[in-house]
């Protein structure tokens, strides 16, 4: 279990919404104390259920095409599997697993949602730079075109998110070194951001490939992108919350 598991909540922090001061170890109690908070609650949850709708329908989408062929299937399909599944259905999970509006995980624990978050965000980073290095192997000439130049972007940065998740798991145990906790966690915000959202581009570009336009028809294809758009926006909706709101009590303390 992660040393700062039970460590109290930040005053502000969107990812924790309890009634009390320290409730790590109790479900989280999501109470509105007007009806203009209800029908935010309730707009962030509906939002939340739509991400989850065209998460699922995009990776479904993806899977059939990559089967298409039936198996075993080659170098380029085998990428696109495991980076879908990594970014697209293990990460997008880790990301919401810490929304206090996520259907799945809004009544675990503190503990338990950052633990499903660390697990989640493994083992989708790992699919994920997998396939990229499976289609590295497959080509001799790299990041040539827009889709490849994003996939670099995504690469990088899911790779330093990854290691910097390690001192944001530790960052009370930092304190001693005067290190900011919050820093760490800064960085590890805006780094599976920037991520995250390079993944979503690098899949729109590759929907766009003739390839793919030709099996799903144009109209379907323009239908895929906007869905990775949709839910991608609302997908860094919470941490960019999260990011701004630890930002400023980084600078005020």
């Amino acid at each position: 279990m992660p040393p700062n598991a039970t460590d109290p909540p930040i005053d502000g922090d969107p990812e924790i919404v309890y009634n009390g001061a320290d409730k790590s170890n109790q479900a989280p109690q999501f109470l509105s104390t007007s009806k203009d908070d209800y029908k935010l609650n309730i707009f962030q949850s509906s939002l939340n259920q739509i991400a989850h709708i065209l998460i699922g329908m995009t990776v479904g989408v993806m899977l059939l095409f990559t089967m298409r062929n039936g198996l075993p299937i080659g170098a380029t399909p085998r990428h696109i599997t495991l980076c879908v599944l990594g970014y697209h259905l293990l990460m997008t999970q880790a990301i919401l697993s810490l929304s206090p509006h996520n259907s799945w995980s809004s009544r675990l624990t503190l503990v338990h949602r950052r633990r499903a978050h660390w697990i989640l965000q493994i083992l989708g980073s790992s699919l994920a730079l997998a396939g990229c290095f499976i289609k590295i192997l497959d080509k001799t000439v790299h990041w040539n075109t827009m889709h490849g130049q994003f996939a670099l972007v995504s690469m990088v940065f899911t790779s330093v998110a990854l290691v910097n998740g390690l001192a944001s798991l530790y960052a009370n145990e930092l304190r001693g070194l005067r290190l900011s906790p919050n820093l760490s966690k800064l960085t590890h915000i805006c780094f599976g951001i920037v991520g995250f959202s390079a993944a979503s581009i690098t899949l729109c570009y590759g929907l766009d490939k003739n390839m793919f336009r030709t099996w799903a028809s144009d109209d379907f294809t323009t239908a895929m992108i906007v869905f990775v758009a949709t839910y991608t926006a609302i997908i860094v909706i919470n941490p960019f919350i999260s990011f701004f709101k630890k930002g400023r009590g980084l600078f005020t303390n």
